[in-house]
């Protein structure tokens, strides 16, 4: 699909919880938009001083006819934000903003299955798009690391799909948090596929344990890092790029 770039206009924001904040777009390209790409991601153009733009990646987590909800997680307060985090803040309805993309989905393979899930606040529009996707006799454990437990979200999922919510007021104070729950998890006899998105840190330990202990391969495992603490998109899609040719096989 080429993608192109569209003018979305801002109907609507607010708190989904103290430490996600959502950001609701509608108006003629958002109707116009193609359909099926929940989970999918978008480039936000931020604008800056002069024509300037920064360009930041955030995952679609509701598509309608009319509109579409992206998600951000907020680390810390305003003065502490990001670049797109200040600017869905401060969005008023009315206001527009420039948008790449759309970038393709990473969906869990087939409906039903055990599944293993993990993921931060980054990664928790994505992982609730890929839960409520699943058959109805799906199961597994979906871990996510959450600032407070007034973050937790009410998730779609089925029966045997079990929740486990990790606190952890710091977002990327704390690497081995997800895998030190992986770790402890009774593992099961046959998985089907892990899903993994976090801070660049906590995803490497937790690709050691994935793929080097517990040897899954492409077929079983989705894994990657969303962001690195301390480090802006660009910078982080440098260290990222390097960290990939590193694991590559020579």
């Amino acid at each position: 699909m080429v993608k192109q770039m569209r003018n979305f206009e801002v109907v609507e924001t607010g708190h989904v919880t103290p430490n996600m904040f959502r950001v609701r777009f509608g108006g003629a390209d958002v109707i116009a938009f193609p359909e099926g790409f929940a989970g999918g991601y978008l480039k936000l153009r931020i604008p800056l001083e002069g024509d300037a733009v920064a360009v930041r990646t955030y995952t679609i987590r509701h598509q309608d006819k009319d509109a579409i909800d992206v998600d951000f997680a907020l680390h810390g307060d305003k003065d502490a934000a990001g670049l797109a985090t200040r600017w869905a803040l401060d969005a008023q309805p009315g206001m527009r903003l420039d948008v790449g993309g759309p970038g393709q989905p990473k969906p869990l393979p087939a409906a039903n299955g055990h599944y293993i899930i993990v993921g931060d606040m980054t990664a928790l529009p994505a992982i609730s798009v890929n839960l409520e996707a699943l058959g109805p006799d799906a199961s597994g454990d979906v871990f996510l690391e959450i600032q407070h437990e007034d973050d937790i979200q009410d998730l779609a999922v089925p029966k045997n799909v079990r929740l486990h919510w990790l606190i952890n007021p710091v977002p990327g104070g704390n690497p081995n948090l997800l895998v030190e729950a992986i770790r402890a998890l009774d593992w099961p006899d046959a998985l089907t596929y892990a899903w993994v998105a976090t801070e660049f840190e906590a995803m490497r330990n937790l690709r050691a344990y994935l793929r080097g202990e517990r040897a899954l391969g492409p077929d079983q495992l989705y894994i990657s890092s969303y962001w690195k603490r301390g480090l802006i998109e660009d910078d982080h899609r440098t260290v990222k790029s390097a960290d990939a040719q590193a694991e590559t096989p020579a």
